[in-house]
């Protein structure tokens, strides 16, 4: 998965997997494990665009964050 959309579609796809409760254990544990895994990638992946949207460039092409 390259995407944050195919990323967020199989984290989707995961938790109704699990909340539906017919996914055998052992199955159950690595989709769990991997949800959590994509979760974290997607909370990476939404601050790096909240870090690049902050962003500003100035009239001399130095950046400026939106904080500052």
């Amino acid at each position: 998965m390259k995407n944050f959309e195919e990323k967020l579609e199989k984290l989707e796809t995961n938790i109704k997997a699990l909340e539906n409760g017919d996914v055998p254990l052992e199955q159950a544990i690595k989709k769990y494990t991997e949800t959590m895994q994509l979760a974290r990638e997607c909370e990476e992946m939404l601050k790096n665009a909240r870090d690049e949207i902050a962003k500003v460039v100035n009239e001399d092409g130095t950046i400026k964050t939106i904080d500052e």
